[in-house]
């Protein structure tokens, strides 16, 4: 199976592509999307459409697994992110993949056995899980690659059929 992990993000939306056999995760590649901050909102979210619908239509996944939302005190940046979430959601509904979404607590359960891990925490565990060198950057890549490996363990709650 593969799965496509997304961490949504407006400024910087992760996302790592993992190939599972049985249970072993294998990379087959990771990375964000960035937009600039300079230019429009409309813009902004019509690029982070157009990426991340390049890199499912290159990489095939089956299924997606996004993180939800951790809500903050900024309501414009939770209107923001929630914007992006919603192109993230469209890109893989439109390419017809399975869509469960997974909570920063479910992640770090998943991955570290404790929900209150810390990120570094959850870092070591992508870095160790992957037999990788480095851990994936930026943090939000990492987060992405943490929500597929989520993912693959427990097969979560589907938003979209």
């Amino acid at each position: 199976m593969r799965i496509i992990g997304i961490d949504p993000g407006y400024a910087i939306m992760g996302w790592g592509i993992l190939d599972l056999k049985g249970n072993k995760f294998s990379v087959v590649d990771y990375g964000s999307i960035t937009t600039d901050a300079g230019v429009d909102a409309a813009k902004r979210l019509q690029h982070i459409y157009a990426e991340l619908g390049a890199i499912i239509a290159k990489y095939e996944p089956e299924e997606a697994a996004i993180e939800e939302l951790f809500f903050n005190n900024n309501a414009k940046t939770v209107i923001l992110v929630g914007e992006a979430r919603g192109i993230a959601v469209l890109a893989c509904a439109n390419a017809g993949l399975e869509i469960s979404e997974y909570t920063p607590l479910q992640i770090k359960q998943a991955l570290v056995g404790y929900g209150r891990a810390d990120k570094k925490q959850v870092q070591a565990m992508v870095k160790a899980i992957l037999n990788l060198k480095e851990v994936p950057r930026p943090d939000d890549t990492a987060d992405a690659v943490a929500a597929a490996i989520c993912h693959g363990h427990s097969r979560g709650r589907r938003i979209i059929k």
